[in-house]
């Protein structure tokens, strides 16, 4: 296949070249595009140096594949080109999550829905992946009714610009905001994005609207708290769930150690729990202290950890070129 990165010189676009190389993907041509600032800088692919390219109109032409790491305005202004290129796009901004004609994919959860395409595909929010594979095992036991997520989200999330400020706040002792509204070294920002729904944010409200979309459950209920953390990589989430029948801790357990990219790291004794340093780096999502809640009657509270650049982004957009 030929195939294009828009916004390669990214974080998530980095990485999903070295996820075209990992997931063994067969790559005829490989085309990294980035805005004119980048234009002409060299990135690595399978040994080779290839030279970035200016993103144009007319940048699409023979490709069999697109992936998106640019904004949400960057992906609308691109994917008429794309799809009249006759190319798939696979995009990872927010823009086209919530229309009814784009599949939101996790393959391990609802691959099958990336065949119905018409020429895009929409990759979810990074906290709502790692949610999601969390309690897909549970869901399949017994569907989900309501969810109640805490979500400590890495200062990666918000770019390499996010990473250069919590370095220069705890080494350069410079405690200047530029990415952050407050200083994030030794601080959690308990709000990330703006209001979007009764002072929730926007970011709070992705994992309600993709998790119903994603996981076929138009009346799931959700209330989620997004805090930013001082954690340089990976997402961790506190999960509640609250299912249409009660479940036992056994079947919970034996369930998600079988869930396809998914590890169980769950030992309270041996003080195994899921936590951002084990988690990052790689593309499992780990799951843990699991117990019953003690709010919701029969109901499931645990841990999970996953890269947000990894699974949380750039792996999973891979991972749905194997899906078509």
């Amino acid at each position: 296949m030929n195939i294009a990165i828009i916004g390669a010189t990214g974080a998530v676009g980095n990485q999903m070249i070295k996820a075209l190389e990992e997931e063994n993907i067969e790559v005829g041509s490989l085309k990294l595009l980035a805005s004119e600032r980048s234009a002409g800088s060299k990135l690595s692919f399978k040994g080779e140096e290839l030279s970035v390219e200016k993103l144009e109109h007319d940048s699409f032409k023979g490709m069999d594949i697109v992936l998106g790491a640019a904004s949400a305005a960057v992906a609308k202004d691109c994917a008429e080109d794309i799809v009249k290129a006759g190319a798939v796009f696979i995009d990872n901004s927010s823009y086209f999550r919530l229309f009814d004609d784009v599949p939101l994919v996790v393959p391990e959860i609802n691959g099958e829905d990336a065949k119905k395409h018409k020429g895009i595909i929409s990759n979810p929010n990074c906290s709502t992946v790692i949610s999601l594979m969390a309690v897909n095992a549970i869901n399949k036991l017994s569907p989900v009714e309501s969810l109640i997520a805490s979500t400590y989200q890495a200062v990666s999330g918000a770019g390499k610009e996010g990473i250069d400020e919590l370095y220069d706040q705890i080494e350069k002792k410079d405690f200047t905001t530029r990415v952050f509204p407050y200083q994030i070294a030794y601080n959690c920002i308990p709000a990330i994005g703006d209001e979007a729904y009764d002072l929730y944010t926007t970011e709070e409200m992705k994992l309600e609207n993709e998790g119903r979309k994603i996981m076929h459950l138009p009346d799931m209920n959700v209330t989620c708290t997004c805090v930013r953390v001082p954690v340089i990589r990976s997402h961790s989430i506190s999960l509640s769930v609250k299912c249409e029948r009660e479940l036992e801790l056994d079947e919970v357990k034996e369930a998600i150690s079988k869930q396809e990219g998914v590890i169980l790291y769950d030992d309270l004794d041996d003080r195994k729990y899921p936590m951002p340093l084990i988690a990052s780096d790689q593309d499992k999502v780990y799951v843990g202290r699991i117990r019953k809640d003690r709010v919701f009657k029969g109901g499931i509270a645990l841990f999970c950890c996953g890269d947000q650049i990894r699974k949380g982004a750039a792996t999973n957009a891979v991972q749905i070129i194997k899906c078509l």
